[in-house]
């Protein structure tokens, strides 16, 4: 399960008024130019319209600001080796995506494709674009986004995301994957032949988890297996020569919730080799320069930019605890690997683009350096089960050292994710608690990335187990270095962090208020309806049917006489990760037995609660709960 409903979904703004703050530039889907001269961003301080901005890397001067669109939406700007930048934009409301190519002297359009698009990328010799396409789209991509009404026949039919590969002088659109088979990621090889990409077939929200490594001819469209890892992967990323590609590969919970070991195989095929095994960091981004591999690490509570040499030594050159992002992962890097671009943000200062040398990057954006913080943030380590855990300790900047103040711990979703930093903004995050005077806490137990495969897969088949234990401690560790009352304890999380919300409410009476968004109450009936049931299959290692009981364990209605916390919970409609039927039993059980509860239903939602309107009514009902059982009589 996707960790959107993490912080910034499940409390943004506070019931009363809050400080004024200046807008927040952001920088996103950052791209660098193949020379490293230039990098690109979708640039905005406002909400409704950002647009494309060309900085020259040396000192951070804008070059070219592309806009030929004011009403339109862009995406993934991508750099030709003549510098030219191909884009995609859209219309608001309309379903068709328009592809974008610009110079020095302007944009033109010079494709378009009924349905939605992303992630251009120019062939070797610039005389191309490949991408990602979907024709005739019936709903957004991925499985967050609000799924189609589940009425006639059912299952059918679904989206399926093609590679397509457009002709820049004829301005043609050729489909080129088959229509049965979802492409996920892609690279080009190096000859501009081929592509290697995550595929699998069937319902592409769905099968992610079972996806393999294949390569797919650019003229034919036909398919070859390369492998078939047993573990799910992203990114892969073939070698300047052509003749290996890497990956990252492990346990993984979600599509685009990236993490896991480099692994490398033989383009022709061949049995997988995990480059980087044992190592105490995950991998949360890769890309194969000329100057070889390049990842980005989560290493406990630091973003690291490490070289993976042919033997598998790897080799730190920037760590900073913070978080990174980038247009294409999480770091975009120059063609010979020397030279990086990424938005670089943390708990306390607003996101900048650092750029320069991947050893010594430079801030050459600076629209946020006046953003004030709105709380202190401190990295917090504790040992439990022989584990070492971390997270994340945020306390308000008015916080009165002497004074014991009530905390809400946020959880993950996930549960392969982690909590990194992000600037706190007044309206979003966690800012509303922190202006109601809470502590915020936000762990990284097992099952999170960050400290390494064995760490990631330490919740298998133990779901609600290990890493509540490794929460609880964490709090106990934090009451040892904060002035937190233990007697006024709140929990909140959504999607996994909304399943542990539920659950906890069942295992401990520790906490005294519990807000869970898009959670899970029943794993059996969730298996039968959900529209992602194979993530769970290297979880729990058989389906509902063939180990039910492994399923009813960990399920909190088993044992939901036990539940005593006040519980608020909230789902989207159209969510097809978390289908709302999992709050309805929940908020039915607790009716049932007296526990004081509320449910709210938005329509139209998906696993993400998008609309301004419902996000608003969220934040208001969160803060509200939290402050009707937290506060002091």
């Amino acid at each position: 399960m996707r960790p959107v409903l993490m912080a910034a979904l499940l409390i943004t703004a506070s019931t009363a008024a809050v400080a004024q703050q200046a807008p927040v530039h952001q920088y996103g889907a950052v791209a660098i130019a193949p020379k490293g001269d230039r990098l690109a961003s979708i640039e905005s301080a406002s909400p409704t319209h950002a647009a494309i901005v060309v900085r020259r890397v040396a000192d951070g001067g804008i070059a070219q600001t592309i806009d030929p669109c004011p009403t339109c939406s862009y995406g993934a700007p991508t750099f030709a080796t003549d510098g030219r930048i191909a884009f995609v934009a859209r219309k608001p409301g309309e379903p068709r995506a328009l592809v974008m190519l610009a110079d020095m002297r302007g944009a033109r359009q010079v494709a378009a494709i009924d349905g939605i698009a992303s992630t251009p990328r120019f062939s070797p010799d610039g005389k191309r674009l490949a991408l990602l396409a979907t024709f005739g789209a019936a709903k957004e991509a991925g499985a967050t986004q609000a799924g189609v009404r589940q009425v006639g026949e059912i299952g059918e039919t679904s989206d399926e995301q093609r590679l397509a590969i457009v002709d820049i002088a004829a301005g043609t659109v050729k489909p080129v994957s088959p229509a049965d088979r979802y492409i996920y990621e892609y690279d080009w090889t190096p000859d501009g032949r081929g592509f290697v990409v995550t595929s699998a077939l069937g319902n592409g929200d769905n099968n992610w988890w079972v996806a393999t490594l294949d390569a797919v001819d650019a003229q034919t469209g036909a398919v070859r297996t390369i492998a078939k890892p047993k573990t799910q992967l992203n990114m892969p990323r073939v070698s300047p020569d052509g003749r290996t590609v890497a990956y990252i590969g492990g346990l993984m919970s979600d599509f685009g919730a990236i993490g896991g070991d480099v692994w490398t195989v033989p383009v022709a095929g061949g049995v997988p080799v995990n480059q980087t095994a044992g190592a105490k960091a995950t991998v949360t981004s890769l890309d194969w320069t000329q100057g070889g591999l390049r990842a980005v690490r989560l290493h406990a509570d630091a973003a690291e930019i490490a070289t993976l040499d042919p033997a598998g030594k790897t080799t730190v050159s920037w760590s900073r605890p913070a978080s990174f992002a980038a247009g294409d992962g999480r770091v975009a890097y120059s063609a010979d690997g020397s030279i990086m671009a990424a938005a670089v943000q943390d708990f306390t200062h607003g996101p900048a683009i650092f750029a320069g040398p991947i050893g010594a990057p430079r801030q050459i954006t600076h629209d946020n350096d006046a953003l004030a913080a709105v709380a202190t943030a401190r990295s917090v380590t504790w040992k439990n089960d022989g584990l070492d855990v971390q997270g994340w300790l945020l306390a308000p900047k008015t916080a009165d050292p002497a004074r014991k103040a009530a905390m809400v711990t946020i959880v993950h979703g996930g549960p392969s994710s982690a909590n990194t930093p992000s600037y706190i903004t007044i309206g979003s995050g966690p800012a509303a608690l922190l202006e109601a005077g809470y502590y915020v806490f936000m762990p990284n137990p097992r099952g999170s990335f960050g400290q390494g495969e064995a760490f990631t897969a330490a919740n298998r088949r133990d779901f609600g187990g290990g890493d509540l234990r490794d929460i609880l401690a964490g709090i106990d560790a934090v009451e040892k270095i904060a002035p937190v009352d233990d007697a006024r304890l709140g929990l909140t999380g959504g999607s996994y962090g909304g399943f542990m919300a539920m659950w906890a409410n069942t295992q401990t009476n520790r906490f005294k208020a519990i807000v869970a968004g898009a959670g899970l109450s029943n794993w059996i009936s969730y298996y039968g309806t959900n529209g992602i049931d194979q993530w769970m299959i290297p979880f729990f290692g058989k389906s509902a049917y063939d180990d039910p009981e492994a399923y009813r364990a960990v399920s909190a209605i088993s044992v939901i006489k036990r539940a005593k916390t006040p519980t608020f919970i909230y789902v989207g409609e159209r969510d097809i990760e978390v289908p709302p039927t999992q709050s309805i039993e929940y908020w039915h059980a607790l009716k049932e037995l007296g526990v004081p509860t509320s449910l709210v239903i938005y329509p139209d939602e998906g696993h993400a609660i998008r609309a301004p309107a419902n996000a608003a009514d969220v934040r208001k009902r969160s803060v509200a709960w939290f402050d009707r059982y937290l506060t002091p009589r």
